[in-house]
């Protein structure tokens, strides 16, 4: 690990817990510093605590003093198509069809390095810019996409996961790849890039109605020859899509079946949407370990339908969860707009089951985990993210020893609404977890990429909002 050195002078605020086991009390899961200190040496916290108490430990430590900011741990996506960035905004359509008219096309055009490149340049910066410093990422079914990915990720020196994307029915004859060049291909690409700085390698069967089992079977092979690599698809998005798998794969009795029976289901598996996963198929994600990255901004762009966040979050049954914008589905980058829908999900969620609709159907406690107060959405977005990810022994909040990837939050910029809105401190820091909470929900509700003042990955700053781009020395 290489990065910056010095120390970071400001208001932090991250997590030390999941907020959904201190219901009614979640304050408990944060931790709030009105005046911390961050020092970092080759990227990696090196102290962190009170200003008073951290500084007189590191005496003669060169600080950088971030004032009237909120300073935060990067912002996690766990679930985002790289080559989508140019179709963003693309009209129409529900899943199965938006893919053959907009996506397959102009995924198509990743097959050339020099479009793969220019894009990649624009997706990093996007990135950066709306606080995002790690995601889980879709590339093609196209080796050079993959390597254009990663090479641009480390002249960032970003911690990324992607994968070549497998897929060899549904998409046009161009874009599919055979399930032996798929597996050829990966295992190429596994030793180029798996582990190499702070890349991180993902097999990726894209969904099972693109998947043969011949391809399904090799994605199985690739995990077992490579017991340490990640596993990034999709699942239940769509209703279509749900019955087509049935027909795809008639011997497995729902879409969670077809990964448990290619021994893909557990640790390090991620699956976006799980919008039409049904009670049991959530309690089996739960006891395999595995994950479901929520994307409420495509899910309501695309018409997909609305995650129950209060069954993932049952304390009995609890699912690893992550946030993920889903661009291009989903019609932003920024995390702070994902954090907006998904709290109207969640409202409209609770409104299913609080009793008002049918009272057959009440379930109070279900119903309140769907709510999503500024902890909970927060903690996702970072730490929930990283432990879905099976990350959080390396980023997600500011222990000792983590990567210091964070970001510095504007709270009173965007939308003029939102200076009047945050006019409690507006000229100062928050100065309790409270107040910072506070300031938080109104980011979430009212804020977007615009409220991102500064992102730093490794210790070093990469984006500072209104100045040119930066690159960090090692690139």
């Amino acid at each position: 690990m290489t990065g910056g050195n010095g120390a970071i002078r400001g208001a932090f605020f991250d997590f030390v817990d999941d907020p959904w086991k201190h219901v009614g009390n979640e304050q408990v899961a944060s931790r709030f510093f009105a005046d911390g200190l961050l020092v970092v040496k080759d990227g990696i916290i090196e102290d962190f605590g009170p200003y008073e108490e951290v500084s007189k430990r590191n005496a003669g430590v060169d600080i950088t003093h971030i004032k009237n900011r909120l300073i935060m741990p990067g912002f996690i996506d766990g679930h985002i198509h790289f080559p989508q960035i140019r179709v963003l905004g693309a009209y129409g359509h529900q899943l199965l069809d938006w893919l053959q008219s907009w996506i397959f096309p102009e995924e198509t055009k990743y097959r050339d390095r020099d479009y793969a490149t220019e894009a990649a340049q624009h997706f990093f910066r996007a990135l950066l810019a709306g606080g995002t410093t790690t995601c889980q990422a879709f590339t093609t079914s196209f080796p050079v996409t993959t390597e254009v990915f990663f090479d641009e990720a480390a002249k960032r020196n970003m911690r990324v996961i992607a994968g070549l994307t497998g897929i060899d029915r549904f998409a046009p004859d161009d874009y599919i790849i055979s399930a032996d060049d798929f597996y050829k291909s990966s295992k190429a690409l596994i030793e180029k890039y798996h582990r190499k700085g702070r890349n991180l390698y993902a097999i990726t069967p894209r969904f099972a109605v693109g998947c043969t089992e011949a391809m399904m079977d090799r994605c199985s092979q690739l995990k077992k020859e490579h017991s340490d690599l990640w596993i990034n698809t999709h699942i239940s998005e769509n209703p279509t899509e749900v019955r087509q798998v049935k027909e795809y794969y008639p011997d497995c009795c729902d879409y969670t079946e077809v990964h448990e029976k290619h021994g893909l289901l557990g640790p390090k598996f991620t699956a976006g949407h799980g919008v039409w996963l049904t009670n049991d198929e959530f309690r089996r994600f739960s006891k395999a370990g595995a994950a479901v990255s929520f994307c409420p901004l495509s899910n309501l762009f695309l018409g997909s339908g609305l995650f129950r966040i209060g069954r993932a979050t049952d304390p009995e049954h609890r699912v690893r969860l992550s946030l993920g914008s889903d661009m291009g589905g989903g019609n932003a980058l920024s995390p702070i707009r994902v954090l907006e829908e998904a709290y109207k999900v969640g409202m409209c969620n609770n409104t299913m089951l609080d009793g008002s609709v049918n009272p057959r159907e009440q379930d109070v406690a279900e119903a309140e985990r769907n709510k999503l107060s500024s902890y909970r959405a927060f903690y996702l977005a970072t730490l929930g993210g990283a432990h879905s990810l099976y990350l959080d022994d390396l980023l997600g909040n500011f222990d000792k020893g983590k990567e210091a990837d964070f970001v510095a939050i504007d709270w009173s910029a965007g939308q003029d609404a939102m200076a009047w809105h945050q006019s409690l401190t507006a000229d100062a820091s928050p100065n309790t977890v409270e107040e910072a909470a506070q300031l938080l929900f109104g980011v979430m509700a009212c804020g977007d990429d615009r409220n991102i003042d500064e992102t730093w990955i490794a210790g070093t700053r990469l984006y500072k909002k209104g100045e040119p781009d930066v690159m960090p020395a090692m690139a």
